[in-house]
């Protein structure tokens, strides 16, 4: 398994160079046109995973042509603009060379819920997770957790290669669950974060691999095994990469 993993890592790292190359020589024209692609599926699949029934026509029509869409539920037209909004801040965070602290997870999480409920508020009562077979952090416990999630984060940085850090990112958040609603979409841009922190470029999860997804987070939740999870990131790192390394 170990073996198989670091051939995976090393596959990718590969593929990286060669795409980092291609992305120097690139003009701009190309980059935006990619750049705006991947924003329209990101923010389509990170929102239908939860539910939103905006089509990929709608998003598009929604965030790049700015026309309203009639005969949807304005919960679900502020979730995938919000969704934007929230990437975008992402990648402003990553240029300025943020690091991952508690601050900069309550603003995301404020930018993904606005007009929606009040974001950036850790839970006040315990919640459980439709279809899952764990039970989130006591709410009790949540201000401490999610400390002991930034500490546990820099201490991981020392000893595991950036895709495996974003993996444990995304599921040691959803484990704990920090908010009543949005921590799934968090956790998105959270795992998207760290991967462009370290030079690698933002995946996308899609809503049709949700089963293999969950599935994979399930183990970590319940074992704190990280192996499954990070498997599942590695595949989608390395899809994104040879993607962009035939088209662009």
């Amino acid at each position: 398994m170990i073996k198989m993993k670091n051939i995976k890592f090393e596959k990718i790292e590969q593929v990286k160079n060669e795409v980092q190359d291609k992305i120097n020589k690139a003009s701009q024209y190309v980059l935006k046109s990619f750049e705006e692609d991947f924003d329209i599926r990101f923010t389509h699949e990170s929102t239908k995973i939860e539910g939103n029934t905006l089509s990929i026509h709608e998003v598009k029509t929604l965030l790049i042509d700015n026309i309203s869409v009639g005969g949807k539920d304005l919960r679900e037209i502020y979730e995938v603009v919000n969704n934007r909004k929230a990437f975008e801040y992402v990648k402003k965070s990553v240029k300025q060379k943020r690091s991952l602290e508690e601050e900069l997870i309550k603003d995301i999480h404020q930018l993904v819920m606005e007009n929606i409920i009040d974001g950036g508020i850790y839970r006040n009562l315990n919640v459980q997770i439709t279809g899952s077979n764990f039970v989130p952090t006591e709410w009790i416990n949540v201000r401490n957790e999610m400390k002991y999630f930034i500490q546990d984060y820099k201490l991981n940085e020392l000893h595991m290669n950036p895709i495996e850090l974003a993996s444990w990112v995304h599921a040691k958040f959803v484990k704990i669950h920090p908010f009543i609603d949005g921590n799934g979409r968090v956790a998105r841009l959270l795992l998207n974060f760290v991967l462009m922190s370290n030079n690698y470029l933002p995946i996308i999860i899609e809503s049709k691999e949700a089963h293999d997804y969950y599935k994979t987070l399930d183990n970590f939740t319940k074992k704190e095994n990280i192996n499954d999870f990070y498997n599942f990131i590695l595949n989608k790192e390395l899809e994104i990469l040879e993607f962009y390394n035939k088209y662009i």
